[in-house]
């Protein structure tokens, strides 16, 4: 049960809400508030094991909003709603809480049920981009620093295969070889990385569909919400991630692997939305390289997955000895079908950038 001296913090009175668990985020504990005249807020608890300076957080998404504010007033941001004392988080003995509104009429989706949805979520995350292009990023910080750096992630990748036990070693081999295939993926960006035509971005840097509020009924798209991880970053991050989690009709949990597959259509419907909204924006080195966002996120979380099963699963938390192998396994086909699928693909973006 939340204290009573949270709500108070805030301005409430903890005698008139009610309050229950909200939403499907593993992150950080929410929970939505119910009181008179059916005013409702959102609470959350930051996960400082996630996020080790919930201030950053705060003041990425003040810096966010204040500049919104001056350059796009009629843009709907979430903004945290201050304490009596001002604050934008309150700190309970060692936690963080904060509250926001709840936007009315909204609702959210796990995953992408059709093409409408995949469409309307990508437009919303292109529109914040558009929303922030031309801000200046000299005083935003990373929230979880080196989150989307491949470089990283592929030596500690390197690092795990030099260490592994024999066991882990001899059981992953095959599939360790087959990432180590397409290492080039790594190179790009690290080539990439630097290079001033391929800029840095306030990105939202986790686009699952569920990040994003749909109005009910439609699937009209509304905002973005789910902002902690908006910091530094390159479009490939965002425009990733989507490709990741929208194009395929089952998750990195799916053990069938028979399942995982490409849709066109989705690949597609994502595209337009997406560009409809920042590709105007984009650099011609930005534009060369959406196909490649896929490739990226795909790679990055496959070994990220490989990598801890290679470390003794210390990380991402497993349900049964090989459940880290074979969301890598999952990882791996599903840049095998991206990549099979390139010349139709590359198609479908250049026409969104044409259009």
């Amino acid at each position: 049960m939340v204290h009573t001296d949270i709500l108070s913090a805030f301005g409430l009175q903890p005698a008139d809400f009610s309050m229950q668990k909200f939403g499907s985020g593993h992150i950080n504990n929410t929970f939505l508030l119910t009181g008179p005249d059916d005013k409702r807020y959102i609470l959350q608890r930051i996960n400082t094991y996630v996020f080790r300076e919930p201030d950053v957080i705060a003041r990425n998404l003040k810096l966010a909003g204040d500049y919104l504010d001056k350059h796009h007033p009629e843009y709907l941001f979430i903004k945290a709603i201050p304490t009596t004392a001002g604050a934008e988080m309150y700190l309970h003995g060692e936690e963080f809480w904060r509250m926001i509104p709840f936007i009315p009429d909204s609702t959210s989706v796990d995953q992408a049920d059709n093409t409408r949805q995949a469409f309307e979520a990508a437009k919303q995350f292109g529109l914040m981009a558009r929303m922030f292009h031309g801000i200046d990023l000299h005083d935003f910080r990373a929230s979880i620093p080196n989150f989307h750096n491949l470089t990283l992630r592929y030596a500690s990748f390197q690092e795990a295969i030099r260490t592994a036990k024999e066991d882990r070693k001899q059981f992953a081999d095959s599939l360790v070889e087959q990432f180590l295939q397409y290492s080039d993926i790594a190179v790009t960006f690290e080539s990439l990385k630097t290079n001033p035509e391929f800029t840095d971005r306030l990105m939202h840097h986790d686009t699952k569909i569920n990040n994003v509020l749909l109005r009910k009924g439609t699937f009209e798209g509304i905002c973005v919400c789910d902002l902690d991880t908006l910091m530094p970053g390159k479009v490939i991050s965002d425009l990733g991630d989507m490709v990741r989690t929208y194009v395929c009709p089952v998750s990195e949990e799916e053990r069938d692997f028979s399942q995982i597959m490409v849709r066109d259509e989705y690949y597609e419907a994502l595209m337009k939305g997406y560009l409809s909204e920042v590709g105007s924006t984009l650099t011609a080195t930005e534009k060369q390289h959406l196909f490649y966002a896929g490739k990226f996120m795909i790679y990055m979380q496959g070994i990220r997955f490989l990598t801890d099963y290679l470390n003794g699963d210390v990380y991402y938390p497993i349900k049964y000895p090989e459940h880290n192998y074979n969301r890598a396994k999952n990882q791996l086909t599903l840049l095998q079908a991206l990549i099979a699928k390139e010349p139709q693909l590359q198609e479908i973006i250049d026409n969104c950038l044409a259009s």
